[in-house]
């Protein structure tokens, strides 16, 4: 199976959940046509950053990775190994969703799309055409101050008004079962299924009947011992930054609103980390809204990181929020992470080319996992 993300949390998501399905998992930051053809069994899953782009960009960079699929030799194993797509997409309802998915149907020829970002696992539900979140409609919930995609209504057919015109249905789901009945409806291998975790789950145990292996998800907490020779990054706009004993640098106001470089910040940052070996990187402010703050912020906190790693490679690496991770590891150059362990749903532990572990979890998705 191919699962394509448009970021890179929801794509290291993917690869936990096929990972505890027995799969063979790899999980690419950077495409060629090389690495897409690659002939392996499993499940390989594209991390694209086309919710971090404009739309117009997003579809280029879909067309652009449609394209060495079709480079491949439609006779060759790839087709074999490969013979699913799915799309995964925000459970929040955020990026390009109709027109990367109108791309999608048009280059590898799918009558219609089933856009189903319900979560039930995680209290997120679609009913009577409302998205909810533990039982709130997501536009009067912190989802609303999103910088790039603020939620303004609840209502699937206001925010995604053009989706049923381009053969796009937008069905309720507010169980698994419900999921199950829309995957029974409409896998008819001329449709493309495109959600969240949960749907991600259910057309992965249909299509290959698997059973979740044991040993790949942890249930205990994660004590502060853990955090030693860490860097650490709350990069996300729904972050709350832990209590974990570790030293912590916070964005300046400054360097956060433009007004200074962040030459201060690496040198104040980078003496900490070099006497103390571990670091936590916060972001105290939320005051400023729009894709330019958005860029300034994930992209000045991965020059802080490379800088750090380039003093002394940690252990491990761990990073919330989705574009902050990906401007980090194509910083750091690691296109391809394997897959080691899920420690919690959504929260993956991946292997970086230098032996660095990184570990990332979605922005919204909480760190309950964590014992502090």
């Amino acid at each position: 199976m191919i699962v394509i993300a448009d970021d890179i949390t929801g794509a290291a998501e993917m690869a936990g959940i096929a990972h505890c399905h027995g799969q063979q998992v790899r999980l690419l930051c950077s495409v060629c046509c090389d690495s897409v053809a690659a002939e392996r069994a499993g499940t390989t899953v594209i991390a694209t950053d086309t919710r971090s782009m404009t739309e117009d960009e997003a579809i280029a960079e879909t067309r652009r990775i449609t394209a060495h699929f079709s480079s491949a030799k439609p006779d060759s194993s790839f087709f074999i190994l490969h013979s699913s797509l799915f799309k995964k997409t925000d459970s929040a309802l955020r990026g390009h969703v109709v027109a990367e998915l109108k791309t999608l149907m048009e280059t590898m020829g799918y009558k219609r799309a089933v856009y189903l970002p319900a979560n039930p696992s995680k209290g997120r539900i679609i009913k009577d055409g409302v998205y909810y979140i533990n039982g709130t409609p997501i536009d009067q919930t912190d989802f609303s101050f999103d910088p790039e995609f603020p939620a303004k209504t609840a209502v699937l057919r206001e925010r995604f008004p053009d989706a049923e015109a381009n053969g796009i249905v937008m069905p309720d789901a507010e169980s698994k079962e419900d999921i199950q009945k829309v995957i029974a409806t409409y896998d008819d291998g001329h449709t493309l299924f495109a959600g969240a975790a949960d749907l991600f789950e259910a057309v992965l145990g249909r299509n290959h009947r698997a059973s979740m292996i044991s040993g790949t998800s942890s249930t205990s907490s994660i004590s502060r011992p853990f955090f030693a020779y860490t860097l650490f990054l709350c990069g996300s706009t729904q972050s709350k930054p832990l209590d974990l004993g570790m030293p912590v640098t916070a964005m300046p106001r400054d360097i956060y609103d433009g007004s200074k470089d962040i030459t201060s910040w690496l040198e104040e940052a980078s003496a900490i980390y070099r006497r103390e070996g571990s670091l936590m990187i916060t972001i105290p402010h939320r005051h400023r809204t729009g894709k330019e703050v958005a860029i300034h912020l994930r992209e000045t906190t991965a020059i802080l990181l490379q800088r750090l790693v380039a003093i002394q490679q940690p252990r491990q690496l761990i990073i919330e929020g989705g574009a902050s991770a990906f401007a980090t590891l194509q910083r750091l150059g690691w296109n391809e992470l394997e897959v080691v362990s899920q420690l919690a749903p959504g929260v993956i532990k991946t292997k970086a080319p230098n032996g660095t572990f990184v570990i990332m979890k979605p922005g919204s998705y909480s760190w309950g996992f964590i014992s502090q």
